[in-house]
């Protein structure tokens, strides 16, 4: 199901039949793009959460559902015969405060006296004190805990427990489409009569508004107010309606633009570890619509990314459903060698945990080595979960975490209060006391001072090259056929120069040339060793007589405004402003492709000669076609290294044995001549990083600026939808909706919309970058008076469905088995063989009532997790995906939009089974839910006679329910 409490407020009491032969309706009341015609009821949908209500929501809407129908008013009076006490009530104990009274009471882990949970893992203790707290035998079962502590038989059987957050946090890309929704189930409960005031969140809900700025100005000190500007106009009809959102809304905190990034303010600031909830104290732990809601676990306070529907699930009340996950035990031992960055530590973990296999998993970090790394090195390997594949990279809380809390404002008698309950619940690790073994399901190890500098890329972030090998990488790249290391250059022509003229000066091009070095990404702007390690960089350099060449587009966008005054007061603002690095704005940018335009003269040079540029970013994400249309070379580098590329100007270089430029005393100067040591960088850190800056930062976070304060907002409760705005629309998913969902629809006899290779992340499927001029939702655009130069990115438009449904697939990059070999973002109609945008193409599928599926190979769904990369493709017409594997929030988002995840049986894909995407596809669904498992083999046949058998990944009960 979507919207959990909307759809159970206007269902009966009798479960409605979802499966035919072959699947479900779709889940939106959607009708065709192209005609509107035909409606198709919400309703038909999975109903993913409806097997454990959330009782709260019911009691406190109770007058209103009675308002609706007497039939669920009987269904809430068997809710609450249904609902009891928690069993673990006599589990409640005080935590006492030192000077005398009590913190608070807690679900005391300890009292359980079960010896099995001394063995758990801490993130497993973590999900097993949420079930404790939350049991009710309704909703969260006793013999959902009992799963949980016997984690180590249970955890290979693929159990399903049920797990509630304590909080959910959005960004505005993914943050919008949930607040629309919300505004949409209020006006779906006003037009049946009920209080629409009821539709709140019933967790507390951060909003962090970061993904809106563009380096539209850089290189100026006047960008982060030109940007902001810019950010303003672009989007001052989405800033609004967050505005009103946050007014409207109870128990959702919106954090202005020009704040930060999203992961790093909640990382310094948003973070509880510890909740202390009217006197009850527990755990700290939050979903997030964004994939690096994980950087949050470096903090000791467990959290992964989710889809959109997920999370707006979790924001009404409603339990996760998740398999208990394995845990993979990583020990570190050592110390990082001088010179070596947390970035090179993170891309060596991600290479590791990739050849271990880690998907779906939690990974904890343990070991003697978690001393020497800082709390910011472990949010820097956190973070770049998703990358690795894990749903956590988890860090237990220890004197590291205490020292960091401090650090970032936390008062003392906070930090207390965490202390002394992590330690009385036994969530505390202490290094200084002899460690009990846990057990994990398997077991890493990395000694800290094996670690060696290196990049990732060119176009994924887990192609590790160390930094020695990187020319010949990179000529290998030249050579190689067209794929994830290789360009199918010619050899003639891999010493191609473009020269061409920069405002008056000479300037030239060649293959790996750096067009674009961006210091940017909560991944690294979180980090002060590498955010002052670039500064010095920058400072030596600049001694030596080094500059950047003008024509690179260089630019640094700070996590929080805490990065900028230790920038200042360490002295090395003005050397990297001296480069270029001027602040450009407090957000995401080039790393979600958020880089703004090159340069004219630069652009042509590139495309006019086919140059392969590069860009250097200290992000963590490289897909080709994501950081701009223009780079097809992407390397993922430390902060200090994005500088050094900026000033070789290249990444065809070898910085052991070729120098990085001339100094002005006339001789060469090598890397090893301006990258400063680690003592260097931790005695700047000392003396540069202070509490008082994040006090001052974060006092002031909600306050907003003179832009964000001048915005008019209604009062109304319920949104005033305009049904000329571009940016925000009302969705189809409620419209015609009735009581009662209608029959069901089969797949069958469905066309192959695309058949896709390995490696379709959601970049390709929902693209956030820039808006194509030639794409159907420019056209859309230009139809309704929007000009080019205010396209914005598809990501500020995801509260219009229109332009996502048109924007879905619509990745210049895209490769399409069906084109044989020709790139882009079209497909081929198969009934007629025309070639069209692949909007066009499904358009002319839905009226004509034909259903379509998607081929796939490995890894479909990878990248950042978004909501509309399911949303879209129903909105297509797509009722399935076969695949070899998916990406665990795509799967889930897939089934929660009514799109069936099927999976080829091991050894086997298209091309094994001789398929070719011209064939016509029936998939043989039970006609009953009772006859469907999670996970069971289904029959797939075409029209041309092929039959194969697939595993249905609906993963859960849940998800059948």
């Amino acid at each position: 199901m979507y919207i959990t409490t909307s759809s159970l407020l206007l269902r009966t009491t009798t479960k409605p039949k979802l499966f035919s032969r072959t699947f479900f309706a779709s889940p939106l009341s959607l009708t065709s793009y192209s005609s509107r015609n035909t409606s198709r009821s919400f309703f038909s949908s999975i109903p993913r959460f409806n097997r454990r209500f959330h009782y709260t929501s019911y009691r406190s809407l109770r007058p209103h559902i009675s308002a609706v129908t007497p039939g669920i008013e009987r269904f809430h009076r068997t809710i609450a015969t249904m609902s009891n006490e928690n069993p673990f009530k006599g589990n409640l104990t005080s935590l006492p405060k030192p000077g005398g009274g009590e913190f608070g009471k807690f679900y005391s882990l300890p009292s359980l006296n079960d010896p099995r949970i001394e063995k758990l893992p801490y993130s497993i203790r973590i999900l097993l004190e949420s079930a404790i707290r939350n049991c009710d035998n309704f909703q969260v079962t006793k013999e959902d805990v009992e799963k949980i502590i016997d984690w180590e038989n249970t955890s290979t059987k693929q159990v399903e427990i049920p797990f509630k957050p304590a909080r959910v946090l959005l960004q505005d890309f993914t943050g919008v489409p949930a607040v629309v929704d919300l505004a949409c189930m209020r006006d779906a409960m006003n037009k049946l009569g009920s209080d629409s005031n009821k539709i709140n969140p019933l967790v507390p809900v951060d909003l962090v508004v970061d993904h809106s700025v563009q380096v539209d100005v850089a290189r100026s000190e006047n960008a982060v107010q030109a940007n902001m500007e810019l950010e303003f106009q672009r989007n001052k009809e989405r800033f609004a309606f967050l505005k009103w959102g946050s007014t409207a809304f109870r128990n959702m905190l919106v954090v202005p633009p020009g704040s930060g990034i999203v992961h790093q303010v909640n990382l310094e600031y948003l973070g509880r570890v510890v909740f202390n909830n009217e006197g009850l104290l527990y755990p700290d732990s939050v979903v997030g619509t964004d994939s690096h809601t994980t950087m949050i676990d470096g903090l000791g306070v467990a959290g992964w990314g989710v889809g959109g529907i997920e999370a707006e699930a979790a924001m009404l009340g409603q339990p996760m459903s998740m398999v208990l996950p394995g845990v993979v035990g990583f020990k570190l031992s050592g110390k990082l060698r001088n010179g070596v960055t947390a970035t090179d530590l993170v891309l060596t973990v991600t290479q590791i945990l990739r050849k271990h296999g880690v998907v779906g998993k939690f990974v904890e970090f343990y070991g003697d080595g978690m001393s020497k790394l800082s709390l910011a090195d472990r949010a820097t390997i956190a973070n770049m979960s998703p990358e690795y594949g894990a749903t956590m990279g988890f860090f237990p809380v220890d004197h590291v975490t205490l020292q960091y809390l401090k650090l970032t404002g936390r008062s003392d008698e906070t930090v207390a209060m965490i202390e002394s309950y992590l330690r009385a619940n036994k969530l505390f690790v202490d290094y200084n006391e002899p460690q009990q073994d846990r057990v994990y399901s398997s077991y890493l190890e990395l000694n800290l001072s094996e670690v060696e500098p290196c990049i990732s890329g060119p176009k994924r972030p887990h192609d590790r090259v160390p930094l020695k090998e990187m020319k010949a990488d990179w000529h290998a790249c030249l050579d190689n056929k067209v794929g994830f290391k290789g360009f199918a250059i010619p050899k003639e022509a891999q010493e191609k120069v473009a020269k061409f003229d920069f405002h008056g000066q000479p300037a030239e091009l060649k293959h790996g040339s750096v067009v674009i070095a961006a210091i940017t990404s909560c991944t690294n702007t979180s980090n002060p060793s590498v955010m002052l390690g670039a500064g010095l960089v920058a400072k030596k350099a600049h001694e030596l007589g080094l500059r950047i060449k003008p024509w690179v587009k260089t630019s640094l966008a700070p996590g929080s405004g805490v990065v900028t005054k230790y920038l200042l007061q360490s002295g090395l603002q003005k050397y990297l402003n001296e480069q270029g690095f001027h602040i450009v704005g407090f957000g995401c940018t080039t790393c979600i492709g958020n880089s703004g335009d090159l340069d004219e003269s630069v652009a042509s040079a590139i495309s006019e000669n086919d140059i392969v540029a590069a860009a250097v970013l200290s992000g963590n994400r490289n897909f080709e076609g994501r950081v701009h249309p223009l780079t097809r070379a992407n390397y993922l580098a430390s902060p200090p290294l994005v500088v050094a590329y900026a000033l070789a100007g290249t990444v065809d270089i070898d910085f052991e044995k070729e120098p990085i430029g001339t100094g002005k005393d006339g001789k060469n100067v090598f890397l090893r001549d301006i990258w400063p040591s680690t003592e260097e960088i931790a005695e700047t850190v000392q003396s540069s990083v202070l509490p008082e800056m994040f006090r001052s930062t974060y006092e002031a976070i909600t306050k907003g600026n003179p832009m964000w304060n001048q915005l008019q907002v209604p009062a109304n409760t319920l949104y005033s939808w305009d049904s000329n705005s571009t940016y925000i629309h009302e969705p189809p998913y409620f419209k015609n909706m009735t009581m009662d969902p209608p029959g069901p629809h089969g797949v069958k006899d469905a066309y192959c919309l695309l058949n896709f290779g390995d490696s379709i992340t959601t970049d390709h499927i929902s693209p956030a970058g820039s808006i194509n001029k030639d794409s159907p939702a420019a056209k859309y655009l230009l139809e309704r008076g929007v000009e080019r130069k205010d396209f914005n990115s598809y990501g500020s438009r995801r509260g219009n469905d229109e332009v996502m449904a048109r924007g879905t697939f619509a990745n210049i990059r895209l490769v399409n088995k069906l084109l044989n070999g020709e790139v882009g973002p079209k497909t081929v109609h198969i009934p007629t063989g025309d070639k069209l945008y692949v909007f066009d193409a499904a358009m002319r599928y839905m009226t004509s009532g034909q259903d379509t599926i998607v081929l796939a190979g490995a890894e479909y769904g990878s990248g950042s997790s978004r909501d509309w990369a399911a949303k879209g493709p129903m909105l297509l017409g797509v009722k399935a995906v076969i695949a070899k594997s998916f990406e665990r929030i795509h799967r889930s988002n897939l089934v929660g939009m009514g799109i069936i995840p099927l999976c080829y049986k091991s050894g086997e894909d298209a091309d094994t089974l001789g398929l070719t995407g011209h064939e016509r596809y029936t998939i043989d669904l039970p006609s009953k839910i009772s006859e469907i498992r999670p996970g069971q083999d289904v029959k797939v046949t075409t029209d041309n006679g092929k039959s194969f058998t697939c595993i249905v990944r609906f993963d859960t009960e849940v998800e059948l329910a």
